[in-house]
C-alpha cells in the first residue's frame, strides 16, 4: 500500500499554470527550476509540462529555503543533493541489515549443525592419577 501512495504522489496532474497556483510561484518560476534541474515535471504527448504531488511539494520545500530560510539557489541544490545521497545510503543500509542479518542466521544454523555432530562419549578419570588412553 506504501508502494501506492507513493506511485500516487508521482502522477503527472497539473499543468504548469496550477502547478504554479498551488505552489505559489510565477510558471516562468517554474521554468527556470526546471532549467536549473531543481525540478523535473514530466511531459505529455504533446510535450505539455505536467507536475506531480511530489512535484509541487518539492516546489514549496524550494519555496521555503529561499524565501524562508535564505538560501540561493545553489545553496538548495546542493540540499537536494545531499538529501537524496542520505536517501540512497538510508537504503543501502537497511539492504546491507537485512543481509547481515541472513547471514547471522546461517552462521547460527551452521554452529548449531556442527554442534549437533559432536561426539558426546563419557571419559572415566580417577582421582588424582593420569588418565591414559587405552590401545585399541
Amino acid at each position: 500500500m506504501n508502494a501506492r501512495r507513493t506511485d500516487d504522489r508521482e502522477r503527472p496532474l497539473y499543468m504548469i499554470s496550477v502547478a504554479a497556483e498551488l505552489s505559489g510561484m510565477h510558471p516562468q518560476t517554474l521554468r527556470i527550476y526546471e532549467r536549473r534541474a531543481l525540478i523535473k515535471p514530466q511531459r505529455s504527448g504533446g510535450n505539455t509540462r505536467l507536475y506531480s504531488d511530489a512535484d509541487i511539494e518539492r516546489l514549496r520545500l524550494i519555496q521555503h529555503l529561499t524565501q524562508i530560510e535564505g538560501i540561493n539557489l545553489a545553496g538548495v541544490i546542493r540540499i537536494m543533493e545531499l538529501e537524496n545521497e542520505v536517501e540512497f545510503l538510508r537504503t543501502e543500509v537497511e539492504r546491507m541489515s537485512e543481509a547481515a542479518d541472513v547471514a547471522h542466521r546461517r552462521a547460527a544454523a551452521e554452529a548449531e549443525r556442527v554442534h549437533q555432530s559432536y561426539r558426546a562419549d563419557i571419559v572415566l578419570v580417577r582421582r588424582g592419577g593420569m588418565a591414559r588412553r587405552e590401545e585399541r
